[in-house]
């Protein structure tokens, strides 16, 4: 079967097209037919062994996945053959076949295709569990998101929307704030235009924002964290611009602000019942056509290394997909 593999640690030039073995499926494994893998900023730090994981190499890239259940294992119900699910498998998603445990897949909403299904797991997976579990988002709070038009801060727009909050989509352009009008943010900010703390002090009468939610770290964490309102909530997500940024904590204690850590892969598996609630939240609202995930650009396998520079130079909108 065809595999992009990260041999060596490095950029995503270093990544080769393989022929490797298909796997079998274990006791209480399936064997997924991969239709499509997502993409997301943090493949672009794994293959440089700069990630929180470090998987041993080689590896593949891509960590959440659709397609069809094509072989159980032992101990697994024969019914699940041919069922169409969708699964976060942490790396390894861009190759045609790959073996996991039959309790780490969740059956796709009917209607829905694989690309897009592809995308459901960790932008949303993330989003959802920084907005509900850690920031407690409540209807009516405004919600300032950083990089609104990338994959997750998409993802912050539209839950928080559906979580009934007034959505400022911060952006560094006018087509990345296009998208996010789109998808029904409130308030757009382009923050290569105006200074971002000043117009978020405007857009809430000078009370500050409830919740913001970066995924971009560097200058603008702090002036999004001096726009914070009393009891304020600022969700640390990554860092896109490749800057690490050093909080004020004097900000932080005139406002009694919250800087609160997103570490959903870490998350998933101390609270796994916490994380169940939040993806049936998730799937509920894409089978009633509340939710789908905006598609910025489909690569074909052996484009993976294209689609990954593309992430790692902030060019991409939206989720990027692997299509097999």
């Amino acid at each position: 079967m065809r595999a992009i593999m990260c041999e060596v640690f490095g950029s995503a030039d270093h990544l080769v097209l393989a022929e490797i073995e298909k796997p079998k499926a274990g006791p209480g494994q399936v064997l997924i037919r991969v239709r499509a893998a997502a993409l997301n900023f943090f493949d672009t730090l794994i293959i440089q062994n700069k990630y929180q994981f470090k998987p041993a190499l080689p590896f593949s890239p891509a960590g959440e996945i659709s397609g069809e259940i094509e072989a159980v294992g032992d101990g697994v119900d024969a019914a699940r053959l041919g069922q169409r699910v969708v699964a976060y498998v942490r790396w390894g998603g861009a190759r045609d076949y790959i073996v996991i445990d039959e309790g780490e897949v969740i059956v796709m909403p009917d209607g829905l295709g694989f690309n897009e299904a592809a995308g459901l797991m960790i932008t949303y997976g993330t989003t959802i569990y920084a907005l509900r579990s850690r920031a407690n988002l409540q209807p009516g709070e405004s919600l300032a998101v950083l990089g609104a038009a990338g994959g997750v801060g998409l993802a912050a727009v539209e839950i928080g929307k559906l979580m009934g909050a007034n959505v400022i989509a911060c952006a560094s352009s006018q087509d990345k704030l296009d998208l996010c009008a789109a998808h029904s943010a409130d308030e757009l900010v382009n923050y290569t235009e105006v200074d971002l703390k000043l117009r978020l002090k405007a857009l809430t009468s000078g009370q500050g924002v409830d919740v913001v939610y970066d995924p971009v770290g560097g200058d603008l964490s702090e002036a999004a964290l001096r726009a914070t309102a009393w009891y304020g909530r600022f969700l640390v997500i990554g860092f896109a611009s490749g800057t690490i940024p050093k909080m004020r904590l004097n900000l932080v204690m005139l406002k009694s602000v919250d800087v609160l850590g997103v570490f959903w892969g870490e998350a998933i598996v101390r609270d796994p019942n916490g994380h169940a609630q939040n993806m049936a939240l998730i799937m509920d609202w894409v089978a009633r056509g509340d939710l789908k995930p905006h598609i910025g650009h489909i690569y074909p396998l052996e484009d993976t290394p294209k689609a990954i520079a593309s992430i790692a130079n902030r060019q991409a909108k939206g989720k990027v997909i692997i299509a097999l």
